[in-house]
């Protein structure tokens, strides 16, 4: 067992947070916009983040013997307050998911990876669909993100030898890019590469 040193003082058992009363509706409002005003969410990803807030509760109301049989009905308040900010218009399922894969396609994300990003995040399909990029130029932007996040391809400090490019196709693989978008991105000029990742930050 490890003993504390010579001279310090020991260390105090960290104190047990307590449980308060049961998250009422107006509580749960407040963490909602709490939440709404430092991070950008989804229908879904609040109600997560509210049920949470109740299962935390209830975890510390449980250790100290209190009656947690209230801890149902405030999770259904949770979702009820986050449908609450889906029709005030405070939470937008559409504008997030245009926003997010916007921002995602700039960081060298395949269209693949969105999707799936999206959809953790409680997107419905439909919604997805409709903002991810569909025409190659996008995905191909995408890939050339990722390239010089790797630094290969047009990034590449000097150019790749047949083995170094067979495992850049394979990241560009993992990363959800098609072999036919990967091998363009390798093969694009690095001037027409850095025009292009420019055109893409400014919009």
């Amino acid at each position: 067992m490890e003993q504390d040193r010579p001279g310090r003082p020991a260390r105090q058992p960290r104190k047990a947070i307590p449980a308060g009363p049961a998250p009422t509706e107006a509580k749960l409002r407040e963490a909602a916009l709490a939440h709404l005003a430092r991070f950008a969410a989804t229908e879904a990803g609040l109600r997560r983040v509210l049920q949470r807030k109740v299962d935390r509760w209830a975890r510390r109301a449980e250790a100290e013997g209190a009656d947690t049989g209230v801890a149902a009905a405030a999770k259904a308040m949770a979702a009820q307050v986050a449908r609450q900010m889906v029709a005030a218009g405070v939470v937008d399922d559409a504008a997030f998911a245009e926003a997010r894969a916007r921002r995602l396609v700039r960081a060298g994300r395949s269209r693949r990876a969105i999707a799936a990003h999206l959809a953790g995040k409680g997107v419905a399909r439909d919604t997805a669909a409709a903002v991810l990029p569909e025409d190659a130029g996008a995905e191909l932007d995408a890939a050339l993100a990722q390239c010089r996040r790797r630094r290969i391809g047009p990034f590449a400090a000097e150019p790749m030898p047949r083995e170094l490019r067979l495992k850049a196709l394979a990241a560009l693989a993992r990363a959800g890019f098609g072999r036919e978008v990967a091998e363009a991105a390798l093969d694009t000029a690095p001037e027409e590469a850095a025009d292009r990742l420019l055109r893409l930050r400014q919009g």
